[in-house]
């Protein structure tokens, strides 16, 4: 039942998503779209009450109380940033929002974008964390925990992933390749500026003639 639960739930989140964003841009009905998207988190209580009633009820931990912990955990640090992405990008198709920014590719601009999302991922992983532990307290040393002290093992293991990519990143940011982000080199908005041999006009300083003296 719990994975049944699990798949529903992440089901409900893409229908209310999109649902919400419907209403928003489409229909024109910000405060539904809004009060659409703001019932995300409901989905994330149904799945916590129905997991702790589940091992309240005596059934033994195993893999599938760990994996709605995990899920909890990951929306709960990922979900935000989701819909941040998926609005900026609905409102710019629909709605003449304006381009979503890409994120930056070189440098420490790089880095300090690999940084804020490792901090998505471990807020993710740390709230899985937590809810995993709280769920050994919950069984008692006299039950089964293998399972749920797995779950955080993994858990650990994102963590220690992502400050390693955002480690790298600062440590050895990436370059830019030559040329990159360079401006062009003649200016457009004044011709005047632009060099004479450049654009084909006679010099200043020489006559039709090509500036030969023909006085004489």
């Amino acid at each position: 039942m719990i994975v049944t639960l699990i798949v529903v739930c992440e089901v409900a989140f893409w229908v209310l998503l999109a649902a919400g964003l419907a209403a928003r841009y489409l229909l024109k009905m910000p405060r539904t779209g809004l009060a659409l998207l703001l019932c995300e988190p409901l989905l994330e209580v149904v799945l916590f009450t129905v997991t702790a009633i589940d091992l309240k009820n005596g059934a033994e931990p195993d893999w599938k109380h760990g994996l709605a912990a995990v899920y909890i955990g990951f929306t709960v640090g990922l979900g935000h940033s989701t819909i941040k992405w998926a609005d900026a990008h609905v409102a710019h198709r629909f709605a003449g929002g304006p381009t979503p920014v890409k994120p930056p590719k070189y440098g420490m601009a790089r880095a300090r974008h690999e940084w804020r999302v490792a901090a998505r991922w471990i807020t993710a992983a740390a709230v899985a964390l937590v809810l995993l532990q709280a769920a050994i307290w919950y069984v008692g040393s006299g039950g089964e925990t293998e399972s749920l002290r797995t779950w955080q093992s993994r858990m650990l293991f994102v963590i220690g992933i992502n400050l390693i990519i955002a480690l790298g990143y600062t440590v050895w940011p990436k370059k830019a390749p030559y040329g990159y982000g360079e401006k062009s080199a003649l200016p457009t908005r004044d011709p005047e500026h632009i060099p004479d041999h450049l654009v084909g006009r006679p010099r200043k300083d020489a006559d039709s003639s090509g500036g030969r003296d023909i006085s004489g």
